[in-house]
């Protein structure tokens, strides 16, 4: 039996595309809901991987790709990147109808000739999807608004419900759909479920060049011993020389394409702000996979694993919060970034929307850092040049703690099982 249908951020987003474009592209990792998203407002189904229609829909859309596109609209064209000449089917008749909301395409990874980097201009508009949100698997309560605290909104006062052992669990469940709701021992099975695909099959598929599964499960483990940190290829290529011997770093580099286009792996890029000085800012990105849950089961890990290792639980912590601030800010037309200069000074997360608004976010798991990651934030703010751009709406930490509220400082401190969109 399907189980309910937990709403998504993404809806809105979905329909509001839906309304604008004739055509829709809902792009994210495998399992993250894209599919039962998209039917949500799909009226009939193209699946290119439906075993039994498989042969008949790639000899089809060699043939007269057309005929695949008849049925109620929006039409939803299911991992559409299996026949990539769907792409510009698509835009043709998307042009030919001349109406909104036509077709709504779902894929797990950027097809191999690139078929998305042809114009799609004012006929396909794009969606990214992730793992769900804290806040959409019902493990957040929501009281502390991101969209509120840009309007305006000082009134954090709350409490979550979260402990840190729940903590715990629901970053080593992930925010796999399928896993809501499961004990960990099934949750933990899916996501190896997941790994055992990326390294033996996905990560080969997607280019078409036959990869070595050992070197692939070695990246991967070295990406989760470097999650939320700056390291280079080649401090990756080094660490995986240690489980697989010597690895060229433009292997990795190759290694890590793939991983990008079937959405395993998204790293943070850093935030290039106008400064009052010429702090020297640095520009390398911040490894994160796509659900934080990837990390532990590369790494053989639990929940039980990451209570007797603050360490490693607080730079997971970091990547799902991170995701979370993704999904939320989306909603708002803003993307997260990093920030770092070369004197340390530090914030784990900006959240720059498109009018201007920003907020920088500090993440920290204990109370005794809260106070250290204020003054941080604070001094981010004096050196942030507001001739050239806007004063930031607020600055955040987000804590492991439980209670929410602004500080002296004007300083918010703000559970994760707290924040919402």
């Amino acid at each position: 039996m399907q189980k309910k249908y937990l709403r998504r951020i993404a809806d809105k987003a979905l329909e509001k595309a839906l309304a604008a474009t004739g055509a829709v592209l809902i792009e994210g990792p495998k399992w993250c809901g894209k599919t039962r998203t998209a039917m949500q407002k799909a009226k009939s189904l193209l699946s290119m991987q439906d075993p039994d229609e498989y042969s008949n829909n790639i000899r089809m859309a060699e043939t007269k790709p057309s005929l695949l596109l008849d049925g109620d609209v929006p039409r939803l064209l299911d991992e559409w990147q299996t026949a990539p000449v769907l792409w510009d089917a698509v835009r043709y008749m998307v042009d030919k109808r001349g109406k909104k909301g036509q077709f709504i395409l779902t894929g797990s990874a950027v097809p191999v000739d690139n078929a998305t980097l042809h114009t799609g201009t004012g006929r396909i508009s794009r969606l990214r999807m992730r793992t769900m949100s804290l806040f959409e698997s019902r493990d957040s309560n929501g009281q502390v608004s991101l969209k509120e605290l840009f309007d305006g909104n000082e009134d954090v006062g709350c409490k979550s419900e979260l402990s840190i052992e729940e903590l715990a669990y629901v970053l080593a469940r992930g925010g796999w759909p399928a896993s809501v709701g499961e004990s960990e021992d099934a949750a933990l099975t899916s996501v190896a479920a997941y790994v055992e695909a990326v390294v033996n099959y996905d990560v080969s598929r997607v280019d078409g060049v036959e990869k070595n599964p050992r070197r692939v499960l070695a990246l991967l483990k070295s990406y989760a011993r470097n999650v939320s940190t700056m390291a280079a290829n080649s401090t990756i290529a080094a660490d995986m020389s240690a489980d697989d011997g010597t690895i060229a770093p433009k292997t990795t580099a190759t290694y890590l394409n793939a991983l990008e286009r079937i959405h395993v792996v998204e790293d943070l890029p850093a935030w290039n702000p106008s400064m009052r000085s010429k702090t020297a800012l640095r520009t390398s990105a911040k490894r994160h996979f796509s659900d934080p849950s990837i990390a532990l089961s590369v790494l053989s890990a639990s929940s039980k694993t990451l209570l007797k290792d603050f360490n490693t639980f607080g730079l997971l912590f970091e990547s799902l919060c991170v995701r979370d601030l993704r999904v939320y800010s989306q909603s708002l037309g803003g993307e997260v970034f990093h920030y770092r200069d070369k004197s340390g000074l530090e914030a784990d997360a900006v959240v720059h929307l498109k009018d201007g608004r920003w907020c920088a976010v500090e993440v920290k798991m204990g109370n005794r850092e809260i106070e250290e990651a204020a003054a941080h934030l604070l001094k981010l703010r004096a050196v942030v040049n507001t001739e050239k751009m806007q004063e930031p709406s607020f600055l955040m930490v987000l804590s492991a703690g439980q209670y929410a509220y602004r500080r002296p400082d004007g300083v918010f401190v703000v559970p994760i099982g707290c924040l919402k969109d």
